[in-house]
């Protein structure tokens, strides 16, 4: 009859290393994730002046202390104000495509850098995004005196995340988010189905439990194609957002779909903006 002993401790000594693993890779997933995350290029290689458009260089301080960079781009018969919070990587200089479309629609835009983003101090965070979105709303509702009814919420892919915090917390005119994720959990869960559930996330971004708690009108758009964003993360949103809302399906990859779906891309959000807003003037 065998011996049990070194069965049980090569079982344990499996156990050991196994467990000892696991604990390595949390570790490194752990200091990795930020950058793995957020993306930020420092170069501003131009402004809305090289588009053709008028703006006003904006700096402002989080309640944390941290220097942040905008472009505030007026619009002579502004219907409303549109407070961007743009994608993962790149910065503000990266949004020509965007921002022309904003102002043809009748909008002022602010469009902002997040902390480590372009000319913006400090490095992102999770926590700091929900700051920086903060002093964004501060700067608009105060320093510039816009009623809180006259913007327009808006977030891209990562700047989904940011847009929905903030408009739980303030319940601007509309809220729109494109190309964005229901939560970090189901993002990793889709573009690493084994190593997500091995290690610890350190980011949460409840984007659709945040979303649930807005009572402003709701316009999800999203693309089949996307690449990066699965389309169900963007269904999952939507059912998430309270009445009235809308669900939009652009065609194309994460990055570019918006410019592929166009005429369409446009005219659905004046045909939103129209009915929740205000027409163009």
């Amino acid at each position: 009859m065998a011996d049990p002993e070194p069965v049980t401790r090569k079982m344990i000594s499996i156990l050991v290393t196994v467990v000892v693993g696991l604990v390595f890779l949390n570790l490194w997933m752990y200091l990795q994730q930020p950058v793995m995350t957020f993306m930020p290029f420092g170069d501003v290689h131009e402004t809305p002046s090289d588009w053709g458009l008028q703006f006003e260089d904006v700096y402002l301080d989080t309640g944390d202390g941290v220097r942040l960079h905008g472009w505030y781009v007026p619009h002579s018969t502004a219907r409303g104000t549109l407070l961007f919070f743009h994608g993962n990587a790149g910065n503000v200089s990266h949004r020509r495509d965007s921002v022309e479309i904003f102002h043809r629609l009748g909008l002022n835009v602010f469009i902002l850098d997040y902390r480590g983003y372009g000319r913006s101090e400090g490095w992102p965070s999770e926590a700091g995004l929900y700051r920086d979105a903060e002093a964004a709303w501060a700067h608009l509702t105060g320093s510039r005196g816009i009623a809180p009814a006259e913007i327009i919420v808006f977030g891209r892919s990562l700047g989904g995340a940011v847009a929905a915090q903030l408009a739980a917390r303030v319940q601007p005119g509309v809220v729109i988010l494109e190309s964005s994720f229901n939560s970090a959990r189901d993002v990793a869960r889709a573009l690493f189905p084994l190593l997500s559930r091995l290690v610890f996330l350190r980011y949460e971004f409840p984007v659709a439990a945040h979303l649930a708690r807005v009572e402003r009108p709701a316009l999800i758009l999203h693309s089949p194609d996307d690449e990066i964003m699965p389309y169900r993360l963007g269904e999952r949103l939507f059912a998430a957002a309270r009445e009235p809302k809308q669900l939009v399906t652009l065609q194309g990859d994460h990055n570019g779909g918006f410019l592929l779906s166009q005429p369409r891309y446009e005219q659905a959000l004046d045909a939103f903006l129209t009915t929740h807003l205000r027409p163009a003037r």
